[in-house]
């Protein structure tokens, strides 16, 4: 049964973790009028059918991998077919950045010296990413895991560790390897839960995290906003 209209347009947020927020990237999309649709597949919410009832969909990131065999990566990734086949915009971030290179033929596996990046990281556009917007020189980054390139995609963004960092597949699909929907208190909250993490090799100590959030957060925040407009554009209906 279609939902309820609302008078605006809806996005669908894909989290995986109970205590999981859309953060930033929820609040800028409330902010330019959109509504948030919030679904958890790891804990049984169903994804819908069709995205005739949404603007568009974000998946966000999550502590599994894309590769993993639990049901619900397997579903997520499947039902990835949904936004592509009727071309609704669609955002993957981390995680569904990998579940959506993984849709599209690609590959998900970690550094071949088994380097990670979890911390600040320098980002460089490629010349198609330059023509589309203004990228930051520093991103935050938590993952070990990397993605080929699907065919036909076009990479946007690119690093030393993992060099696919950005990248558009046809008009509406969006993936990124990094973070730009953090919160300070989310911040913090990774760097507690996440501090035995940083003794991987190429990661960062956590007062790094929280000091470089200082210097070069502003200017993601920024980014993300446009990123999010060129993506989603905005309501009509407002």
């Amino acid at each position: 049964m279609p939902p309820k209209q609302s008078s605006k347009p809806r996005i669908l947020i894909v989290l995986h973790q109970e205590n999981s927020s859309p953060g930033r990237v929820g609040h800028m999309l409330l902010e330019e009028g959109f509504e948030l649709d919030i679904r958890r597949p790891p804990l049984g919410d169903e994804l819908p059918g069709t995205l005739d009832f949404h603007a568009g969909a974000v998946v966000f990131g999550g502590p599994m991998s894309a590769n993993d065999e639990d049901e619900f990566v397997r579903r997520e990734t499947n039902w990835l077919n949904v936004p592509l086949k009727e071309n609704r915009p669609l955002l993957g971030i981390c995680l569904g950045a990998q579940m959506l290179v993984n849709h599209l033929g690609g590959k998900v596996e970690g550094h071949g010296e088994g380097l990670v990046e979890i911390g600040w990281y320098p980002l460089k556009a490629t010349e198609a990413g330059k023509k589309l917007m203004h990228w930051p020189e520093m991103v935050y980054q938590f993952h070990r895991e990397g993605f080929s390139l699907p065919r036909d995609a076009t990479l946007l963004a690119t690093s030393e560790t993992y060099p696919n960092q950005a990248f558009r597949y046809g008009v509406n699909a969006w993936g990124i390897q990094f973070h730009g929907e953090l919160t300070r208190v989310m911040m913090q909250r990774w760097v507690v839960r996440g501090a035995h993490r940083f003794e991987l090799p190429g990661a960062q100590p956590g007062r790094d995290h929280l000091g470089g959030r200082l210097i070069w957060d502003m200017h993601l925040k920024r980014w993300l906003g446009e990123f999010l407009q060129l993506i989603f554009g905005r309501p009509a209906v407002r």
